[in-house]
């Protein structure tokens, strides 16, 4: 983590409280149980390789229109702006559709708070959002929620992070552990060690689950 992101999540103090306490009313409000995990299955954020291939249902869904994306992003942006409203936080909202997705960005002022450490605000934001457009639309989403930009700088770090490690294994000829991360974060190590020409996979159980980079042969 970039010492920017890092003493934006430090910042975020009671407030990142607040956000998540709203986050939890929210889930229990719409279907979710006391920790947060959907009692209606949605996908995670990115599919894996072969052993993480749970992490994302959508591989079965149909491929949406970009109509039909466009929609999602409004169910999305409405949704993000009542929460913003109800947490007395400001921030513009932007829609965009990338690939197979829907991805709707916040950007302003005050953005710390619906971040939280490593993330971990967003990512309960983003499953609720996903919620939200699932009822309304009536098939699951792989919308992707964004906030000043801390996907994309955590994407640069992840890439570098997976570089790094593909390059010690091949030095070593040892496999490597990484620490524990979500989903989005595991896919873009993955991808960053196959770019690089080693192997990786991921072990153990959430929260805890892993990248492990594996040398050649």
């Amino acid at each position: 983590m970039s010492q920017q992101e890092d003493a934006a999540a430090n910042g975020a103090g009671a407030d990142d409280e607040g956000v998540t306490i709203l986050a939890s009313h929210e889930a229990e409000g719409r279907g979710l149980d006391g920790d947060g995990a959907e009692l209606s299955p949605q996908p995670a954020d990115d599919a894996e390789p072969a052993d993480d291939a749970e992490a994302d249902g959508a591989a079965a869904q149909p491929r949406l229109s970009v109509a039909d994306l466009e929609l999602e992003g409004e169910v999305a942006a409405d949704y993000i702006e009542g929460l913003l409203d109800v947490a007395d936080l400001d921030g513009d909202i932007d829609m965009d559709v990338e690939g197979d997705r829907a991805v709707v960005s916040v950007v302003g002022a005050t953005l710390s708070e619906l971040v939280g450490r490593r993330g971990e605000v967003l990512e309960a934001l983003q499953e609720l959002t996903r919620l939200a457009v699932h009822q309304q639309t009536g098939h699951r989403t792989r919308m992707m929620l964004d906030v000043g930009g801390y996907r994309q700088r955590r994407r640069a770090e992840l890439a570098e992070a997976g570089q790094d490690a593909a390059e010690e294994v091949r030095r070593t000829g040892q496999a490597k552990k990484l620490w524990p991360m979500n989903p989005f974060e595991r896919k873009i190590v993955h991808d960053a060690v196959a770019a690089a020409g080693l192997r990786s996979e991921s072990e153990g159980e959430e929260p805890e689950r892993r990248v492990v980079v594996l040398p050649v042969g």
